[in-house]
């Protein structure tokens, strides 16, 4: 299915089961496909609704186009209201947690709660330190026009770049199998969707450009939050959860052993139960 268009670019997305509405947003370097044992464990008890994000999978990807945090926001509210949800329960990782967190600041009324896992605030100036730089070297790389002539419209590339952070992310009892990999080069390798994708980082909301700006509220975000902090991402220690009570009130952080930075596809059933738990109210 396919979106109405904010701000001139649609969503296409999935639909799954029936319930209270519940809405799985993907990470980078994936897509919707990311959570499709999540929603099939979900269907029978919820509305799953699972979009590509803009720039990402069959959603309107322009190279040029606005990716950022706060357009992500805007596509997901409008989807929200086109399917008549007044409010959901919104899960995600990697960049799918970083615009539910932003979704339950500017909206509260829309989100339930949140599912996610990290990136969380509170990282501050521990990005600069020597062995943070040796992982989100990445995210400078992406500012680079270089990024685009050395990977982009060149699928052979384009899977050895993705297949590097799938199995370097992941924890060590799961790979990555050549199926999966060969989905998502078929999503990324055509002209101009590496770089449509990249657009998140060139916006400056990566985890790099937010932690050394990001100040905490006042008060913290009132919104029931679940996060789930994988014990083998090498982007985010768990020494870096300290600091989320700061922004969100009532955050439950959970340890979550023997995974890694791809919870929802290394463990679809913990993640399942955990967004099964935010829909009954914790």
């Amino acid at each position: 299915m396919r979106s109405a268009p904010v701000d001139g670019a649609a969503l296409e997305y999935d639909r799954t089961g029936s319930g209270a509405p519940v809405v799985l947003l993907h990470g980078w370097p994936g897509d919707r496909t990311d959570h499709a044992e999540v929603a099939a464990l979900l269907a029978g008890d919820a509305d799953v609704v699972v979009p590509d994000l803009r720039g990402f999978g069959g959603s309107d990807r322009d190279p040029g186009g606005d990716h950022a945090l706060a357009a992500q926001v805007r596509s997901v509210v409008g989807l929200l209201d086109e399917l008549g949800f007044p409010d959901a329960v919104v899960a995600g990782y990697d960049i799918g947690s970083r615009v539910a967190q932003q979704l339950a600041a500017e909206h509260p009324d829309r989100v339930r709660a949140v599912v996610v896992t990290p990136p969380l605030p509170g990282a501050g100036r521990r990005v600069l330190e020597p062995q943070a730089q040796r992982e989100f070297w990445y995210q400078a790389f992406h500012q680079l026009e270089l990024a685009e002539r050395l990977v982009d419209g060149r699928p052979d590339a384009v899977r050895d770049y993705l297949a590097h952070f799938w199995n370097h992310w992941s924890g060590p009892g799961f790979t990555p199998s050549d199926a999966r990999l060969d989905h998502l080069t078929a999503r990324y390798a055509a002209r101009g969707r590496f770089t449509a994708s990249v657009g998140w980082y060139r916006g400056g909301s990566g985890t790099v450009a937010r932690a050394l700006v990001e100040q905490p509220p006042e008060t913290p975000l009132p919104t029931p939050a679940i996060v789930l902090w994988p014990e083998f991402d090498p982007l985010f220690p768990r020494e870096w959860s300290d600091r989320v009570g700061e922004w969100f009130g009532a955050a439950d952080v959970r340890p979550v052993d023997g995974v890694g930075h791809f919870v929802p596809v290394e463990a679809p059933e913990l993640f399942a139960a955990a967004v099964r738990e935010a829909l009954a109210g914790g």
